[in-house]
């Protein structure tokens, strides 16, 4: 079976991890935790000072010099290469000893990210990949989409899987109004899924109706790819779309559709039941609420 592998963001930088079926845990990438805290996208200065930083913790018997875990990366040019991983509390023990200013935030961060309500939704969304349920979720109905909302924030939101009951607005934008909300969403449930623009449209409207207090966008792309497999046996491929550009996108979906279509369409795969895309769907799918909701 293929690598679980999780993408996290700090400050806008990937880092990675691969999960460890044997010992039940996440290994993460040195790499990418040096790029943080450097604040250095190049990969081969990352991978020197890397390489400097460990013989000199190994010069002042600090175990983390001598790293021997690796498990193959994608690098930059596309191959998949060995690179040094750690644990849990080996990357807290190097951000320690780490000489940078990012060193304290970034352990602050790294701590906390997973004991939040996204992070604990995050796992669950996970475990989606393995479980029955995808195969029994109504597909393209609000019930549908109702048990993709109640089954990543069950225990998490009272409200998880229940239509709101009040209005909401971001941004100056109001939402579906509640008074109109129930045959709102019956009118975007009985809307056509036949080609890519119906669906499209389909999943724009759902984003205006806004049917949650919280975690739509979550939900709704989830349900959007099971739409997108079920019809056209294709889903989207999330990392290929930038977070900014599908904000903006989004944001102007309520007037006119044809940017986040664009989007969209350019990351179609055929790879349906590959357990990489869905997974790093999930991460940019929780990474473009981390400031932003949608």
């Amino acid at each position: 079976m293929p690598a679980k592998i999780s993408i996290r963001f700090f400050n806008d930088r990937e880092v990675r991890a691969v999960w460890d079926d044997q010992n039940s845990k996440w290994w993460f990438s040195v790499l990418d935790i040096v790029g943080v805290l450097r604040d250095e996208n190049d990969y081969q200065k990352n991978r020197n000072y890397w390489k400097y930083l460990k013989a000199k913790l190994k010069r002042e018997n600090n175990q983390l010099g001598s790293v021997t875990t690796q498990f193959k990366f994608t690098a930059p040019d596309g191959k998949k290469r060995a690179a040094n991983v750690l644990d849990y509390n080996g990357i807290i023990e190097l951000a320690k000893n780490f000489p940078s200013k990012q060193a304290n935030r970034f352990i602050e961060w790294f701590t906390y990210s997973d004991k939040t309500i996204d992070g604990k939704s995050k796992s669950k969304a996970y475990a989606l990949f393995d479980s029955s349920l995808l195969n029994i979720l109504e597909v393209g109905t609000v019930k549908g989409l109702q048990q993709i909302h109640g089954y990543l924030f069950g225990g998490l939101y009272d409200f998880a899987g229940q239509i709101r009951t009040l209005n909401i607005a971001k941004g100056g934008f109001r939402f579906a109004p509640v008074q109109f909300l129930e045959n709102t969403l019956k009118t975007i449930e009985q809307m056509p899924e036949r080609t890519f623009d119906e669906i499209a449209d389909k999943y724009v409207e759902m984003n205006v109706a806004h049917p949650f207090m919280e975690g739509n966008g979550r939900s709704t792309r989830i349900w959007l790819d099971l739409i997108l497999k079920k019809n056209l046996n294709l889903c989207t491929d999330w990392s290929k779309i930038d977070k900014k550009h599908y904000l903006d996108a989004m944001r102007e979906s309520t007037t006119a559709a044809d940017k986040i279509k664009a989007l969209l369409k350019g990351a179609l795969t055929d790879k349906i039941n590959d357990r990489e895309v869905f997974m790093k769907g999930i991460d940019y799918s929780y990474y473009y609420e981390e400031e932003d909701e949608i």
